[in-house]
């Protein structure tokens, strides 16, 4: 794969939530939110890699607003982190009005993805380097989060 082919660009997922997604209070469950951030962080991870991923951690999902029923909930993903076999995927959710499309910022965090090849075992991916200073930021925020889990293990 040539450096060229790397694309680190956000990719968005749209599902409106509906009353099977909702507690009794009308707000999208934790868990509804929670496998559409892991779908799209997949597909960031994929189309950057050009491979099958899987989850390896969740890292600080902070829920600060719901998605309420009859919403839809965009979720943002964006590789903003790599080493050998994992990407640090950024994640934000946003609430979206059918009316108007605007968008209201709920969750935030960090998610890292491991390639693996056709045995499901980790495979190496290519790495690309930061340029601009956000993404300068993004990558040794990552960092530290990456080696703050591993140190843990």
């Amino acid at each position: 794969m040539k450096k060229s082919d790397l694309d680190t660009s956000p990719i968005s997922i749209y599902e409106e939530i509906f009353p099977g997604d909702t507690n009794p209070y009308g707000t999208a469950f934790g868990g509804k939110i929670l496998a559409l951030v892991d779908r799209a962080a997949g597909l960031a991870a994929a189309r950057f890699a050009r491979c099958n991923f899987v989850t390896a951690s969740l890292d600080t999902l902070e829920f600060r607003a719901p998605v309420k029923k009859g919403e839809i909930a965009e979720v943002e993903a964006q590789v903003v982190y790599v080493s050998t076999h994992t990407c640090g995927v950024k994640v934000r959710v946003f609430a979206l009005d059918k009316a108007e499309w605007d968008r209201r910022p709920c969750c935030i965090g960090t998610v890292f993805m491991v390639a693996i090849d056709a045995d499901s075992k980790p495979r190496r991916i290519p790495s690309f380097e930061p340029s601009t200073d956000e993404e300068k930021k993004d990558w040794d925020q990552t960092l530290k989060i990456h080696q703050r889990m591993l140190e843990l293990r």
